[in-house]
């Protein structure tokens, strides 16, 4: 075996509290600069000799020379086998669900999530851990220390390993085995879905359904899944081969970027069900026939009907959610008697709660939502879980959801996203917010009076950790919320995210447009944070 060992330079992109990093293409690309990233990891974990990893991405632009350039560095790094996705496709849950599964120490992830692909679009890199989530803080801290004080990375001399025969192959002392990227993840499904019922639904003739894999990753599961195991109609899933610019698709499953699903749910002879997933698999959409449902939502209803669900027939011990995420599962934890914990943006905050055994289902506002069975948000997943609903219930997603606000109360709620903002107006304006809403408690604000307003701060119940400068809130006595948060999921610029909701019990009142119920909220939103004024734009880029 010949390893070679490169000089190289410290390497400081890597942002302490990051699993991963999120850049163009064009930068990953650049010399050493994968290499350091990757070496820093094996550093920071230390003792790797002899163990299993697993490897695996989206499928997007350098996603193939990428796993070449890992799996050459795990080799000369005395890693002793590696299993990878045939064509280098793993979805993000799906290599959750491989780590745990076989017992990997961890794993390589590529994927920059829901942004663009392409020569000029972006990439990601990240750590999995042990149990299949993405890296806590802790480990995310010696990465970043290593990668400061590096000055050398290993990889062996070596031709390409053929990422399309499945198999095991030896690559200079270290075994590599392709596997099929689908095959452990639909088992899993199968056992915690009822798939016998949910075939009959699609067997009836009455239920169609359209779900748009948007040109990423679960193209070839939801293919397998809803039309080969399922018995979905074949064109049942459109946009289905992953493709590394995703066809020119913005693979980020909203009502904006996911366009054609959204005007086919919302023609006249419009499917009853419609589903989108982003690029790496782990977000989702749900729409009705004409009726989107929130994510936020969604979330209620899963943790609501959870018992009628094969794999949690026991019902949950608890449910977790983003704090920008609405209070809707607030609501049925309360009514169902379990713990709801209000965690920060990120789906590594669950992780601590999940392995505790204190919550069985989690989700994000931002189309994240997952249970125990992994350690990562699943798109797919969630998808599956609504059909089952549908399939038991034999109603309509609309109906569904309506029938639940009925029981819990609607809470309104939407998310205003300004993207692509010059970073220093951001910033500008998250300081000003925060000198505005600071005394405001106990005062009026556009006639509401105020019940408090912070930085928003978590302490983890399971290892007393502390989170701080988590999003800026302003709370009112009625119990509407406005929060304000700037997000570090791009790579060029900033993006201010504007959440604003209210809450309506009763049922004569829920059948408002959100845009619409919220009216008042988000032009006291707009007022507080100035955003025309530090931002220059008049209206949001995306809003859900």
């Amino acid at each position: 075996m010949t390893i070679l060992t490169v000089p190289t330079e410290p390497f400081s992109d890597q942002r302490p509290g990051t699993s991963g990093l999120r850049k163009k293409v064009r930068i990953f690309r650049q010399p050493h600069y994968l290499e350091n990233f990757v070496q820093a990891i094996f550093n920071a974990l230390g003792e790797v000799r002899g163990r299993l990893m697993v490897v695996g991405g989206d499928g997007r632009y350098y996603n193939r020379e990428a796993i070449q350039i890992i799996l050459r560095m795990a080799a000369a790094n005395g890693v002793g086998k590696v299993l990878v996705g045939q064509g280098g496709i793993l979805s993000t849950p799906a290599a959750s669900l491989l780590i745990r599964k076989y017992k990997a120490l961890g794993g390589f992830v590529l994927s920059a999530s829901h942004n663009p692909g392409g020569p000029d679009g972006d990439f990601g890199l990240k750590f999995n851990a042990a149990n299949g989530g993405p890296a806590p803080e802790d480990m995310t801290d010696r990465f970043y220390e290593e990668s400061l004080r590096i000055r050398e990375y290993r990889i062996v001399q070596a031709g390409s390993v053929d990422l399309e025969v499945l198999g095991e192959s030896d690559l200079e002392g270290m075994a590599v085995e392709v596997v099929d990227p689908v095959e452990d993840y639909a088992r899993l499904m199968e056992h915690l879905f009822d798939f016998n019922q949910i075939h009959q639904m699609f067997n009836s003739g009455q239920f169609r359904m359209r779900y748009d894999a948007m040109n990423a990753v679960t193209g070839p599961y939801a293919t397998r899944i809803l039309e080969e195991m399922l018995g979905a109609e074949p064109g049942t899933v459109v946009n289905a081969q992953p493709l590394p610019d995703f066809g020119g698709l913005h693979p980020d499953p909203n009502l904006t970027y996911a366009k054609a699903l959204v005007e086919a749910m919302y023609s006249g002879t419009g499917p009853g069900f419609g589903a989108a997933a982003d690029g790496d698999g782990d977000r989702n959409m749900i729409l009705g026939r004409r009726f989107f449902v929130t994510p936020s939502d969604s979330l209620a209803v899963l943790t609501a009907n959870a018992h009628l669900v094969p794999g949690y027939r026991k019902g949950v011990v608890g449910v977790a959610r983003s704090m920008p995420t609405s209070q809707a599962a607030d609501r049925v934890a309360a009514f169902l008697g379990v713990e709801c914990y209000e965690t920060p943006t990120g789906w590594k905050f669950f992780g601590n709660l999940l392995d505790a055994g204190r919550i069985n289902l989690c989700g994000e506002e931002s189309f994240g939502t997952c249970s125990d069975h992994v350690r990562e948000k699943d798109g797919l997943w969630a998808v599956l879980f609504w059909l089952n609903l549908l399939a038991i219930k034999k109603r309509s997603v609309e109906d569904i959801v309506r029938q639940h606000w009925r029981q819990f109360g609607r809470n309104y709620y939407t998310r205003h996203d300004y993207e692509g903002l010059e970073e220093a107006g951001a910033r500008a304006l998250m300081a000003h917010v925060e000198d505005r809403i600071r005394g405001l408690a106990g005062h009026s604000l556009g006639g509401r009076k105020v019940s408090y307003t912070d930085d928003f701060e978590y302490v983890d119940p399971v290892d007393g950790s502390v989170s701080r400068h988590q999003g800026l809130r302003i709370g009112f006595e009625d119990g509407a919320r406005l929060v304000f948060r700037l997000s570090g999921t791009g790579t060029e610029g900033a993006t201010l995210r504007v959440y604003i909701e209210r809450f309506e019990a009763d049922p004569q009142h829920q059948g408002l447009d959100a845009q619409d119920a919220l009216a008042e909220l988000i032009a006291l939103a707009d007022e507080v944070a100035r955003i025309r004024h530090y931002t220059g734009r008049v209206a949001p880029t995306v809003i859900t």
